[in-house]
């Protein structure tokens, strides 16, 4: 290990580099000054930003650097750039922290926008609307800078543009700043907004077209430089930008008949399924009505009250909520000519699974629902009451997020671990950064194991792997090893702690084996992750608390047929499928574990679903499996207003829980696929289909898509795979106690009568075992058609 004059020279090393970095880096905003109205804040408050700029000719390429705090909306002559750019702030700490004052200085985000197709020759005006929240919560998304303040630059040729004292700056008079927070629990705050008072927003003579009179405007007030506190140094939001779809209309836009003379009714419209979206409507009123949105959402706080003006007007809310119906409240006389919604979404919905199950189809289906609406700013437990960054919840997310979200998923993934270990405390990993560190034991070793290892091995990427890796091995060796040959059971030793482990039924978990089965997982990942780092010491340290812990286990806690700390007490599902999970088991006891506990005991919430039904697929259980997922998820999957999954069995807490997994089950074990070598260079297809005849599936990797479709109908098996370039895929051919007769490939005989018959360029016989038959084949178009005997 690394002596103490070994680690104040690292320290020294990276400060040094650091102090460079900070230097090199802020001097790349240029002139760029920090602008704001005279006030500091305050809260809630809404700022609208102006600026002309004179083009002899319009460049090849014009890149904008935007930092706010907190988000931001831009046009260019009067057309929307970007529609709500910034991230909840906390990329990285600054200085020392401390949470107990309240200080807690951190670096600020900042967006790259290409702005060039929106410049023409002649006066050009850049316009941006700014979003101050000015508040921090215990749930600890969000570090408030205590300032409000908009950073820009824009540079080509010799030409620059940025924010100074020559920017004009109003707070936006139509937005009520003086309403409470929406909740204790969220940084954002509803809508308030009177049209009367409003700077002819949505409309052709808008703030923010180029025609608009600024004159009477006061100048922007200078706050500071880039690198200034409290905003310190601005760092890239490398996540991509959410996806905007567009203004749209509501499932039920027929049945609305518009355009309406309202009678004083609520009017409820109708999303596709529950979606983050920002509500619309174009109305023709006298002056001072006011029309009140919702959701159907009993846990949504986001609501938005429009005050009207007269004649014709448009209005949408920028302060996002979510559920499946919105609901809009209008006064009787408004004639309603149009209600739309905006849905914004981290990346595509790029992954897809197919199969010829009606129950099974729509349980993938509202998982990835729920994946996508707990996904902006960060991943979070819900949309709704917390939108909090939990990292066991991200644990859950991680096992499905793979097979389901594009780029922007796999970024926003990188943001959740690199935030998690920055703010990081004593060597604790913590939920609830970047403001919070609370320490949930079995949470903090989930992030370890579920979210780590799985982001590199799906992504190969190294660099975040060496930034978070010291901490990870760090929080690992907080545990003392004891006699017995098991690690100490930690309640965290931070004064930010909980000793939870899940819901469920009362009563029923049993603590030590869980997280000493969660201890064992969390090692046997990390020793991955020192092998790929090429870090030998590490590797023996894992190696030798793994040995130890094994027969450890057993002997503590094997109470002949169940895993138990007191078998008087506890049977818990939980604990015995932690234990075959994290490979801590002896294999030679699953099958009794699956009949006496998996089978018979649900006890466990959706946070340790997935988890038990992992557990009997890994045991060779795959019928059991499924058949608990359906008795688990079957009242949920038959009410049809329903698109996304509870927090609680059946029907309990949020509607839109992120930890809910099956589809991790699904895609990993029934499709069965996944990756075998770092990145997907290498990987495996070995379906179990059961009662399935019919499974189509898509796997967005950083490979490139992977589109799989299986058709099993009587004694014919085939296969289609297109493999993305550089990879190589194991691909298995189910048995299912048939014996295989032989096997074409691209309609070439390659395999009969258990040999060989036929080379064929990019395919290769890999090897059969109990379950499948399987080959080798690498990138390309490949069809396998198995005929049984």
């Amino acid at each position: 290990m690394m002596n103490r004059f070994g680690k104040i020279k690292h320290l020294l090393a990276a400060f040094l580099i650091l102090f460079l970095f900070s230097n090199v880096h802020a001097k790349s905003w240029g002139n760029a000054q920090w602008i704001w109205q005279k006030e500091d804040g305050p809260s809630n408050t809404w700022i609208a930003f102006r600026k002309t700029v004179t083009l002899d000719e319009v460049p090849e390429k014009v890149e904008a650097r935007i930092a706010v705090d907190s988000k931001f909306w831009l046009w260019i002559n009067g057309e929307m750039v970007l529609f709500e750019g910034g991230l909840s702030r906390g990329p990285s700490p600054v200085g020392d922290w401390e949470r107990e004052n309240n200080i807690t200085p951190a670096n600020s985000w900042y967006q790259t926008v290409d702005i060039q197709p929106y410049l023409q020759e002649g006066e050009n005006t850049i316009a941006v609307l700014a979003w101050y929240w000015g508040r921090e919560t215990h749930k600890g998304t969000h570090i408030d800078s205590k300032k409000g303040g908009l950073l820009f630059i824009a540079e080509w040729g010799d030409h620059t543009v940025v924010s100074d004292a020559s920017w004009k700056a109003m707070q936006h008079p139509g937005y009520d700043n003086n309403m409470d927070p929406a909740s204790k629990n969220l940084i954002q705050y509803s809508v308030k907004y009177d049209a009367q008072k409003a700077l002819n927003d949505w409309s052709d003579d808008a703030w923010y077209t180029e025609g608009y009179n600024d004159s009477n405007w006061p100048l922007a007030v200078e706050k500071g430089s880039a690198g200034d506190a409290p905003w310190y140094l601005p760092e890239e939001n490398f996540v991509p930008l959410l996806v905007n779809h567009g203004l749209k209309n509501y499932e039920n836009h027929a049945q609305l008949e518009l355009p309406f003379v309202s009678k004083g009714q609520t009017v409820k419209c109708q999303l596709p399924f529950n979606k983050q979206i920002t509500p619309y409507l174009e109305i023709e009123a006298d002056a001072g009505d006011t029309i009140f949105v919702t959701t159907d959402n009993r846990l949504n706080k986001i609501n938005a009250t429009y005050i009207t003006k007269e004649g014709e007007q448009a209005f949408e809310s920028f302060s996002w909520m979510n559920g499946h119906e919105v609901i809009y409240t209008i006064p009787e006389g408004v004639k309603v000519k149009a209600l739309k919604y905006r849905w914004m979404s981290v990346g595509e919905m790029a992954g897809k699974f197919e199969i010829d199950d009606p129950f099974y189809q729509r349980l993938w289906w509202m998982g990835n629902n729920t994946l996508f609406v707990c996904a902006r700013d960060n991943f979070m437990d819900c949309p709704d009451r917390e939108r909090a960054l939990w990292i066991g919840d991200v644990a859950d997310q991680t096992g499905y997020l793979f097979y389901s979200m594009d780029e922007a998923g796999r970024k926003l993934l990188k943001k959740a671990i690199l935030q998690t270990v920055d703010f990081s405390e004593d060597g604790v990993i913590g939920a609830l950064g970047p403001l919070r560190v609370r320490e949930l034991v079995t949470q903090s070793l989930q992030f370890i194991a579920q979210v780590v290892w799985p982001y590199y091995l799906n992504t190969g990427d190294k660099e975040t792997l060496k930034i978070a890796y010291p901490y990870l091995f760090a929080y690992l060796d907080l545990f003392p090893m004891q006699e017995n040959g098991l690690p100490e059971y930690r309640r965290g030793k931070s004064p930010d702690t909980w000793d939870w482990l899940d819901w469920g039924v009362e009563n029923t978990i049993d603590k030590a084996p869980i997280q000493m089965a969660f201890y064992y997982l969390a090692l046997k990942e990390a020793k991955k992750m020192a092998e790929a780092l090429g870090n030998e010491e590490h590797i023996d340290w894992y190696n030798k608390r793994m040995a130890t812990m094994r027969p450890a286990y057993e002997k503590a806690f094997w109470k002949d047929g169940y895993y138990s700390s007191n078998e008087g007490r506890f049977k818990d599902d939980r604990a015995n499928a932690i234990a075959i999970v994290s490979g801590i088991a002896n294999p030679e006891f699953y099958d009794q574990i699956v009949k006496n506990v998996l089978t018979q005991n649900h006890f466990s919430s959706p946070h340790f679903e997935w988890i038990v039904e992992e557990a009997m697929c890994i045991a060779g259980r795959h019928k059991e499996s499924l058949e608990r997922m359906r008795e688990r998820y079957q009242s949920q999957v038959d009410d049809a207003s329903m698109s996304t999954l509870y927090e609680k069995f059946p029907n309990g807490g949020s509607y839109n829980h992120a930890w809910n997994a099956p589809n991790t089950i699904l895609s990993k074990y029934i499709a069965g696929v996944e990756p075998t070598k770092v990145a997907w260079s290498e990987y495996k297809i070995m379906p179990t289909l059961l009662h399935f005849s019919s499974l189509e599936k898509t796997i967005p990797t950083v490979k490139g898509n992977i589109a799989l479709s299986i058709e099993s109908r009587n004694n014919t098996y085939q296969l289609q795979l297109n493999s993305p370039d550089e990879t190589t895929a194991i691909v298995g051919i189910p048995k299912t106690e048939k014996e295989i007769f032989m096997v074409k490939v691209n309609a070439k005989l390659v395999w009969k009568n258990g040999k060989t018959i036929k080379a064929l360029k990019g395919v290769s016989f890999d090897h059969e075992n109990a379950s499948h038959l399987n080959f080798k084949v690498g990138a390309g178009q490949w069809e396998l058609t198995a005929i049984y005997k």
